[in-house]
């Protein structure tokens, strides 16, 4: 059941937040190595303050949806898989 899965943040991942948005980069040794960053929109900047490694993908989607986004319950959980593949 996707709805029960528990998630946690990737170690090697920094956020930060500037002004209204989320952002997240990389750690790598140096900085040529890195190649790019995350600008995460609002449904996915809560979906991102919520991995924990305790809340499930249910939950986290409840919330998504009960903050008024119109969003579709499908969308929610794209957005779960893009979190789950770095993309």
């Amino acid at each position: 059941m996707t709805g029960t899965i528990v998630y946690k943040k990737n170690k090697n991942m920094v956020t930060r937040k500037i002004a209204d948005e989320t952002i997240l980069l990389p750690i790598y040794k140096t900085s040529k190595e890195i190649n790019c960053i995350y600008t995460l929109n609002k449904p996915a900047s809560i979906v991102w303050d919520m991995i924990d490694g305790k809340t499930t993908v249910g939950e986290i989607k409840d919330k998504v949806l009960n903050n008024g986004f119109d969003l579709i319950k499908d969308s929610a959980y794209r957005i779960k898989d893009k979190v789950e593949r770095g993309k």
